[in-house]
Order: C-alpha cells, then sequence, then structure tokens
C-alpha cells in the first residue's frame, strides 16, 4: 500500500525542533519500536530540524507509514527553496541513525523499518486515533524528556564501562595465562627440538652400527663361499671322473652312491654361488653388464632346462607367443637366473595343470613384464611376504618333499633390484601363484638427462658446494644451497627443488637420513636426488639403491659423471614411482 499518513507537523523555528523531536519519540512507540530505536528516530529529526532552521527554511514534516515492500515508519519533509544536503551534521546524523534517507529536490524521506504486524487500514486508523489524543508537550517537557533519555544514557554508559573493565581484567588474566603458556610451550619445544638432534645423532651411530654388520655379514658370507667353493669343485670333478667312460667299473649301487654324491655337490655349489651373488648385490658390488638380449632365445633355453622336472604328463609347461615389445638391454647371466629360480619354484609346485610363461608392456612407457602364472598349491596370504626372506620355506607336505634352500625368491628379488626392476608376487591357496618380473627398457648409454629447473645442494664443505654449482651450471637453470642436512630439508620443503644433490657426511642430519625423510614425505618422495660420497660406501650403496636415489664419488664431480648421475637419479626415481 502507499504511504498512510499519521500525524503532520510544521518546523518555522527552534520551538518547534523541540515538539517535532518529541512527536517523532511519541510516533516511533505508538508504531512498536523499541527505546532505543525511539529515541535514534527523535535524535535524528531533531538534527534534521536544526540544519532546515539554520538554513531558514519553512519545512512540513509528515509522519506516515507503509506496509509494503516492508513494513516501515515514514517520516516525510519538504519546504520551499534550494537546501544544501551535501554535508552538515543533521544530515550525517540521519544517515547514520535512520535505516534509508532519501533526497527530493525540495524534501526528504526517513525511513525506520518495523518487524511484527502489517499496517493494513485497521491498525493505520487506530495509530491515527491514538496519535490525535496524544499530547503535543512544551519545549520545557522535550528537553526534560531528553535529560531523562541522557540520564539513562549516563547509566547505560557507566553499566557498560564497568563491564568492560571487568572484561579488560579477565583479557588481562587470560593474556598473562597466554605468556606463561607460550613460555612453557618454547621450553618444551626447545627440549625436544635438543631430543630430536640426540636421536639424529644416536640413529646415525645406530645406521653406522647397522653398516658395519652388514659389511661383517657380506664379508663373512663371502669368505665362507670363496673357502668353500674350491672343495666341492673338488667332489664335483671327482664324482664326474668316477661316472666318466673309461673310469673303474663300479657296482649299481656304487653308481647310485655317486650319483647321489654329485647331485649333492652340485646343489651345495649353487647354493654357495647364490650366497656369494647375494652378498655381492646387498653390498651394492654386483654390477650388471647390460646387453641386448633375445629374450625367445632365453626362454626357449630354460624351457629345455626344465621339461625333465615337470611331474609325469600332469603338468604342462606352456610359453605365450611374444608380443611386439621393446628391444630388451639388460644383464642376461642376471635375467636367466631370476626366470629360472621363479619358473623352478612353479614347477616345484605345481602337481596338477600347468606353468605359463608370458610377456607384456609394463605399466610405464620404458617398462616391460615378465609373468609366470601356475595352477599349484598357493601361497598362504600371510606367508607371501615371508617368502622374500632367505632361508625361508612356506611349511606344508609338498615342501617337505621338495629340495631348495629358501634363497630362490630372495636371491630372484635382489637380482631384479640391480637390474632396476622389481619383482612381485600375488597368490591364492589352491588356485595358484602369479610372479611378475618388471624391467626398465634400458636407456642408451649417451643418453641426455631430463631438464632440471631448481637444483637443490646440501654440503657441509663451502668449497664442495661452490665445486657442484659450477658443474651443475649448465643443468640446472638455477640453484640453491644448504650446509647442513635439516636446512636442505626446509629449502626443500619449501621451493620444492626438481634436484637434490646430498654428500653423504651433511653435517646436522647425514645424506641417508635426509634421503630417508624425503622419501617419506608425499610432496618430496618422487625428486631425483644424487649422494656423493666417499670410497667404499658399504651399505650406503644398499640405501642409495633401495630409496631409489644415485650415488656419485666425490673424485668423479664432473659434467659428465654429475650428467650422468643426474640421468640415473631420474631413472631410479621414476622406477620408484612405478612400484
Amino acid at each position: 500500500m502507499s504511504t498512510a499518513e499519521l500525524v503532520r507537523l510544521v518546523i518555522t523555528g527552534e520551538a518547534d525542533v523541540f515538539l517535532v523531536r518529541g512527536r517523532g519519540r511519541q510516533v516511533a512507540a505508538a508504531v512498536g519500536l523499541d527505546g532505543q530505536n525511539q529515541i535514534r528516530v527523535a535524535t535524528a529529526l531533531s538534527d534534521v530540524g536544526r540544519e532546515l532552521v539554520r538554513q531558514g527554511m519553512i519545512t512540513t514534516v509528515v509522519f506516515g507509514v507503509r506496509d509494503c515492500p516492508a513494513p516501515a515508519l515514514l517520516v516525510e519533509l519538504s519546504w520551499q527553496g534550494r537546501v544544501s544536503t551535501d554535508s552538515g551534521p543533521g544530515w550525517d546524523t540521519a544517515r547514520r541513525l535512520m535505516d534509508e534517507v532519501r533526497f527530493a529536490p525540495a524534501g526528504m524521506t526517513l525511513v525506520k523499518n518495523l518487524a511484527g504486524a502489517a499496517m493494513d487500514a485497521d491498525r493505520v486508523a487506530r495509530l491515527r486515533h491514538e496519535l490525535k489524543d496524544l499530547a503535543g508537550g512544551s519545549a520545557l517537557d522535550e528537553l526534560r524528556a531528553q535529560n531523562q533519555e541522557l540520564l539513562e544514557t549516563l547509566e547505560n554508559l557507566e553499566l557498560k564501562s564497568k563491564e568492560l573493565e571487568r572484561l579488560n581484567a579477565e583479557l588481562e588474566d587470560t593474556n598473562r595465562g597466554v605468556v606463561a603458556l607460550y613460555q612453557e610451550l618454547s621450553e618444551e619445544l626447545e627440549q625436544t627440538n635438543q631430543g630430536v638432534v640426540a636421536l639424529y645423532a644416536e640413529l646415525d651411530a645406530k645406521s653406522a652400527e647397522l653398516r658395519e654388520a652388514a659389511a661383517a655379514r657380506i664379508r663373512f658370507w663371502s669368505n665362507i663361499s670363496h673357502e668353500l667353493r674350491a672343495p666341492i669343485n673338488s667332489v664335483v670333478g671327482l664324482t664326474r671322473l668316477l661316472s666318466a667312460p673309461g673310469g673303474d667299473a663300479m657296482t649299481d649301487d656304487q653308481r647310485h652312491h655317486v650319483d647321489l654324491i654329485n647331485s649333492s655337490a652340485a646343489t651345495l655349489l649353487s647354493l654357495v654361488n647364490e650366497l656369494l651373488d647375494t652378498a655381492k648385490a646387498e653390498s651394492g658390488s654386483l654390477r650388471p653388464r647390460m646387453v641386448p638380449v633375445a629374450l625367445d632365445y632365453v626362454i626357449t633355453q630354460l624351457r629345455a632346462a626344465l621339461q625333465p622336472l615337470l611331474r609325469s604328463g600332469a603338468v604342462r609347461l606352456v610359453v605365450d607367443p611374444m608380443p611386439d615389445l621393446p628391444a630388451l638391454v639388460t644383464d642376461e647371466t642376471m635375467l636367466v637366473r631370476i626366470l629360472r629360480n621363479v619358473l623352478s619354484n612353479a614347477v616345484k609346485f605345481t602337481e596338477h595343470g600347468e606353468v605359463r610363461f608370458s610377456a607384456r608392456p609394463g605399466r610405464g612407457p620404458g617398462e616391460i613384464c615378465l609373468v609366470v602364472t601356475d595352477t599349484g598349491i598357493g601361497i598362504p596370504a600371510d606367508e607371501q611376504r615371508k617368502v622374500f626372506e632367505e632361508f625361508y620355506q612356506v611349511p606344508g607336505a609338498l615342501q617337505a618333499g621338495a629340495s631348495g634352500t629358501g634363497l630362490g625368491l630372495p636371491y630372484a628379488r635382489k637380482l631384479a633390484q640391480v637390474l632396476g626392476g622389481t619383482l612381485t608376487l600375488n597368490s591364492v591357496v589352491g588356485s595358484g601363484t602369479e610372479v611378475v618380473l618388471t624391467l626398465p627398457v634400458a636407456q642408451d648409454e649417451d643418453a641426455e638427462a631430463g631438464p632440471v629447473g631448481l637444483a637443490l645442494i646440501a654440503d657441509g664443505d663451502e668449497g664442495e658446494r661452490q665445486r657442484l654449482r659450477d658443474v651443475l651450471a649448465d643443468v640446472a637453470k638455477e640453484i640453491v644451497d644448504a650446509s647442513d642436512g635439516r636446512t636442505a630439508l626446509n629449502l626443500a620443503k619449501a621451493r620444492r627443488p626438481d634436484l637434490i644433490v646430498l654428500n653423504a657426511s651433511t653435517p646436522l642430519m647425514s645424506g641417508s637420513a635426509v634421503l630417508s625423510t624425503l622419501r617419506l614425505d608425499p610432496d618430496l618422495r618422487y625428486v631425483p636426488v644424487v649422494v656423493v660420497c666417499g670410497d667404499d660406501p658399504g651399505g650406503l650403496a644398499r640405501t642409495v639403491n633401495g630409496l631409489g636415489a644415485a650415488l656419485l664419488h666425490h673424485a668423479r664431480i664432473s659434467p659428465e659423471f654429475v650428467r650422468r648421475a643426474v640421468r640415473d637419479a631420474q631413472f631410479a626415481v621414476r622406477r620408484t614411482d612405478n612400484r
């Protein structure tokens, strides 16, 4: 509905301003505004009225209400002549205290929104009657009313001041508590940091002890293997001489015993050789000789060698046709040993059905997968990890009747890692087993490293850091460095470099500790890392290889060797990602 008029007044001088103020408070109370809003309406009218009187205007004031779009009290002021409304205390007060102020060429409207029932015709009629009966009052009455409002406001301010003082006191107590807590936490954090530093030092010491123990174990197995091979070779040679044509005649029992001795000696020699190779693989001294491999020929030879091991005609050895695969460049001897161990295991534990070999492209663009599946007895889920532990054999009736040492699968997995690949196993009891050998397609030796945007160098020696900066200048667009492992980690987390070059003996945190921490961080685990070391890295080589990084001897810090190390680190981390 349109605006419904309730009261009309005229302002000609200061006395009328008092009356309009009082009338404004009465109208505000009648339409349902609370005490604070009544004062706001009265104060706004008082300041606007004084502004108009100051400018010499005779003003008509009309109080009204509207129903749409929302219930509101409207005070329309109109005058004859030109009034400056750009600035002034009266206009500023109205804008601050009223919900809306609208200016017209010869007037203005003040709006105060109402809550509650709609302003229908009946309610408007009641409001007019109620306001008609109210006395307008004198200027003195209005002044008394203003004084009363002022007293009430002062009382409210005093109460609020006391409440504010109370809140300030509580806040001060809280602040003291926060400061005390901060100091306590700072002390605890400092103690924790000291404990972490001590823990890192202890871990480095334990790592050194473990490396020494591993080196001692490797030396032990190497020495034992070397010492045992000579007498075992003698036994094998002598038994072959006894069995060779033209030798002394033997009874059937004697020949059978000699054959048993020969078979046992050959098994023992194979075990010793595997122990020696395992020790070399763990020490990082087992180096592959990468050559092009004819996979068809390798499988044909293995098939002929394994055919006699099949359990009569109940088991078939099946080789699927080879798909179109990239040329395989790897160490053929190691590949044959891996496949022979896996295939012989499959044949050994398959009583009925088939053992199948197949090849397929890997998940990554530079990988191939060699797969051996069987329909054998399978391996329980809780035993599948243990079969890759040295000397462990799954207990069972079929296992008891099969020869073996428990070194086959651990040895095969170590060789796969030396070749830069992986060996995984899936098995279901009663259904069979699948073993997957994933190998990278070897890159050409002259292949260049991928582009490096930001390289991070961590070395405690300033001269070595400058030396690395010089050789990395042609590889990386930007280079930053750190003098200790902890600072390097913080820099890596802040900027995520494309390459990290660590000295194995970096202060505060060793190179292997930094590398281990990087590989546990989801954001940094796939950053290529080169670890610079001195002579005889020992267990460091195994750690670096297992964590998908590359080693660089400090004597070989040159543009050529650094580029090769960067390339190897990039390939190593890609293999880690594909796992």
